[in-house]
């Protein structure tokens, strides 16, 4: 129901109920915006408005307020900090290069340049990149994102908070188990069923089978044991008399006339506390029938029972169908289930191995939830198992104490959604909420990741970010995936581009501070910023995930935007590029080159540097030699394109009167080349210690 949660029908009366009832039984109240399956009856008005259940859950929405994604804010604050250093440094350098003697318009212009080359402006169109990306993949796998900004935070999701039906269950009605003779149970189940097929001339693979869920399972399961369509239909034609089910008899019962006129047949499927109770039973075979029950019961099936008799009576006697549901034959006991999705169990597992927690939020019966969860995987005990009611009964400080421990909550409401979302989020996870009725909408906006399934209502997509069009539980692992991707890509661009900020800005400090003469012009620093780094730096969105991206545990909320392994390398490549350039300045100062040629020396570096270390960024945990450096092929291209522009910015006419560059000579080019990878070997040899060696 989009009210409560349960996909299957619920069964209205007019008893009295005490006021503390769960909203999933009240069997006596009929509520706005549900659908009546079938039926007829008078209700009374209670509430209208926004004092009905759905009036509720609309003030929820409205009073739910939509946050920014852990990340969001991490970048803001990154941002600010990055802003503030870096106006202090530029100021620092403008005000160093005027006390020692620089002049005014170099040094503002030094000063301004540096501030651009600092900044990492090419960020935000990475980034852009980078999500969209991820949105096209994760649309390839059945997963559409209708917020840009979710596809990272469901790459730091921590806890995952599901319905059971059509996510972790194909959403449909199943015969699993037969006691009793399966044929002879199951032809009864077939000819007492109300589902019939739309499309019977169609091939049997094609049929549209329509009824109620029980009724069309059955159906199929009558087919699939050997019963054709075409007996039904001939035995259709020797109908007699019917009783179709309700809610006072709960049965369905079909009277057929068999090859002689006198003799007949009926048949009778429906609730086994009802059928056992009309059938010729010993006791000992009746306790043994209910302890059967009781067991398939208590795995959380449906169970149904068929029983027939026959009749000998003159065609001419009408026969009392309600007076003959008496003293008949039982047959067996038809167990039928919502099949767990056979990639549920395998989803659910790679869950658990990348370290997140997936709970089972549903407005279903526990015994129900606790037969999934257990067939998919989950190890239960009674104390891992809550229930609306009972959660109504505790303090958020009582919540907070037993809240790792439960992984199935049954017979919820939306307000117990929120509360367990909020409990979560109290501890620091970030949490995708799954949910497909109006009573969900509340939860999914309340929840870092809402997730809608397709065939859902509209207000849940509304208020989702993510929607699985497939309904699958998998199709979140692979969206998981895919945000762990990108949120690796985002720091592997962040990483290289505060690298290369930070070289240039110790080179020029330093220099200043030597009282030497700036080793690179304003006009250079930003030719390197804005044509040599912009390709490669957005030729890192397209860098494919790495394969242990799913056996990592998740970021919590408080996880650092730089994590130890960035700081190591944007420290590294730094210290190691400014003591090899500042090193070869000073040696190029010394052997009286012309300084036109040195800083072009220099520029022709620090450009090396970037097109070689960006391979360095392709993976912030591992070794170069530990993963395929030719696996992006769109950041080769960048790279060749950027050595090229490096060429022509060296030795075109019109960039060198622009770049202030002069030609290099052939032993000058060894000594770039010899030092760019001398610098890649160091950054990889101070990956392996520092970070390789020491993981975690």
């Amino acid at each position: 129901m989009a009210l409560t949660g349960e996909w299957l029908p619920a069964e209205k009366n007019s008893e009295i109920l005490a006021k503390e009832v769960p909203l999933a039984d009240r069997d006596n109240m009929v509520y706005m915006g549900t659908i009546v399956e079938e039926g007829k009856g008078k209700v009374l008005v209670t509430a209208t408005g926004i004092q009905t259940e759905i009036g509720k859950i609309a003030t929820m929405i409205k009073e739910t307020k939509e946050e920014k994604t852990p990340y969001q804010k991490k970048l803001a604050h990154f941002s600010k900090i990055v802003g503030i250093v870096i106006e202090a440094i530029c100021l620092g350098i403008f005000i160093e290069g005027i006390i020692t003697g620089g002049e005014f318009i170099e040094m503002f212009t030094t000063a301004v340049a540096i501030a651009v080359s600092a900044i990492p402006e090419g960020l935000p169109v990475a980034m852009t990149v980078i999500l969209a990306l991820g949105m096209q993949r994760i649309l390839k796998k059945k997963g559409l994102v209708r917020k840009l900004s979710s596809t990272e935070v469901l790459g730091s999701t921590s806890v995952i908070a599901t319905d059971k039906t059509a996510t972790l269950t194909e959403g449909k009605m199943k015969v699993v188990e037969v006691i009793g003779d399966k044929f002879f149970a199951l032809k009864i189940a077939a000819l007492t069923s109300e589902a019939f097929i739309e499309n019977p001339d169609s091939p049997k693979d094609k049929w549209v089978i329509r009824g109620k869920p029980t009724d069309r399972a059955l159906l199929e399961a009558g087919i699939e044991a050997g019963f054709s369509f075409d007996k039904k239909k001939e035995f259709e034609k020797r109908k007699i008399a019917d009783i179709p089910f309700n809610s006072i008899n709960k049965f369905t019962a079909v009277l057929y006339s068999e090859d002689t006129s006198e003799k007949k047949t009926l048949y009778v499927c429906g609730a086994p506390e009802k059928i056992l109770g009309r059938c010729n039973l010993l006791e000992l075979e009746k306790e043994k029938l209910e302890k059967a029950l009781e067991g398939l019961t208590a795995k959380g099936l449906r169970v149904v029972a068929s029983a027939y008799k026959e009749l000998i009576t003159s065609n001419e006697q009408p026969v009392d169908l309600e007076n003959e549901i008496n003293n008949l034959n039982f047959v067996g006991f038809i167990a039928l289930k919502d099949p767990v999705r056979k990639e549920a169990k395998k989803a659910i597992k790679i869950c658990q191995e990348a370290g997140i927690k997936p709970i089972i939020v549903t407005g279903d019966h526990k015994l129900t939830a606790k037969a999934v969860a257990e067939e998919i995987g989950f190890k239960l005990q009674e104390e891992n198992i809550l229930e609306g009611k009972d959660l109504d009964n505790l303090s958020d400080e009582e919540f907070d104490k037993i809240l790792n421990k439960i992984k199935i909550y049954a017979r919820v409401e939306p307000k117990h959604k929120m509360r367990i979302i909020e409990a979560w989020q109290r501890k620091g996870e970030v949490v995708a909420m799954v949910g497909d009725g109006i009573n969900d909408a509340p939860a999914l906006k309340k929840a870092d990741v809402g997730i809608a399934l397709g065939s859902g209502t509209e207000v849940a997509k509304e208020s989702s970010d993510l929607i699985l069009l497939n309904d699958s539980f998998s199709i979140i692992v692979a969206a998981v995936e895919e945000g762990r991707a990108i949120l690796d890509n985002i720091r592997k661009v962040i990483t290289y581009l505060l690298s290369d900020s930070f070289s240039e800005v110790i080179l020029v400090g330093v220099s200043l501070l030597a009282g030497l003469p700036l080793p690179i012009t304003a006009v250079q620093i930003l030719w390197i910023n804005l044509v040599e780094d912009g390709l490669p730096d957005l030729a890192l969105s397209f860098e494919p995930k790495e394969k242990d991206v799913m056996k990592r545990k998740p970021e919590s909320r408080d996880f650092p935007l730089l994590t130890r392994e960035m700081n190591v390398i944007i420290f590294i490549i730094g210290l190691i590029t400014d003591l090899m350039l500042l090193g070869l300045f000073f040696w190029l100062l010394g052997q009286n080159y012309d300084l036109a040629y040195i800083r072009t020396m220099i520029f022709a570096c620090l450009t090396i540097d970037s097109i070689l270390y960006v391979f360095s960024c392709k993976s912030l945990r591992r070794n170069l030699w530990h993963i395929n450096p030719f696996s992006n092929r769109i950041l080769l291209v960048a790279s060749a394109i950027g050595t090229l522009m490096l060429v022509l910015a060296i030795y075109l006419p019109g960039l060198q009167i622009l770049l202030k560059t002069v030609p290099l000579e052939g032993q000058s080019w060894l000594i770039v080349l010899g030092m760019g990878l001398i610098e890649l070997m160091a950054i990889e040899a101070a990956k392996h210690y520092f970070i390789v060696r020491h993981q975690v």
